[in-house]
């Protein structure tokens, strides 16, 4: 149960499905009773541009914003975008990241960016390799983000239960999309 409210923010880049992983939240958070508003921060992006949206719930929920450095949970879809969600951390903000990585000009080394959000995130870093297990079990890396949320649920990390994100999975994602994303949300379950 949430006492006041969790917020989350969900970055990568355009094409990666944060909006529908941002709808599956929604609903599953209202059909557990609680108030929840989101927002998309960068307007739309075109696919492969930096995307971030912001989801909270809890019992009275003011703003889809999420207050500087009050996140309780970063999910990123792509290593660059997580290490740049770091200024909106605290102490206590869990970092959930897929080790995906997509080169920007002028960006970093992969290598160089996990070592940077390792240093800084310590204990608090969920680096996983999200998109090369999707491929390998299901022969897809699309659902990396729904095997993310899978992750977040089934390591309690997100005070929702999977019951309710299979539910809202069920009503957001396309009917021929159903089963891939259902199974790569249980796919923590049989790692």
């Amino acid at each position: 149960m949430v006492k006041n409210s969790f917020n989350i923010i969900i970055a990568g880049v355009g094409g990666q499905g944060l909006i529908t992983l941002t709808q599956i939240l929604a609903e599953a958070a209202l059909s557990e009773g609680y108030d929840v508003k989101t927002s998309e921060l960068h307007g739309l992006s075109q696919r492969g541009g930096s995307v971030e949206t912001h989801i909270r719930f809890g019992k009275k929920i003011y703003s889809p914003l999420i207050d500087g450095k009050k996140a309780d949970l970063v999910i990123s879809l792509e290593t660059q975008e997580g290490a740049r969600k770091i200024p909106l951390s605290h102490s206590k903000t869990i970092f959930a990241v897929n080790n995906d990585y997509v080169l920007y000009r002028g960006g970093f080394s992969r290598e160089k960016i996990e070592q940077k959000i390792k240093s800084l995130l310590k204990k608090r870093l969920y680096l996983i390799p999200a998109s090369e297990i999707c491929k390998k079990e299901l022969q897809n890396g699309v659902v990396s983000g729904v095997y993310l949320l899978g992750y977040c649920i089934f390591k309690k990390i997100i005070p929702l239960k999977a019951n309710s994100i299979l539910k809202a999975i069920k009503k957001i994602v396309p009917i021929k999309y159903l089963e891939l994303n259902k199974k790569a949300f249980n796919l923590v379950n049989r790692n």
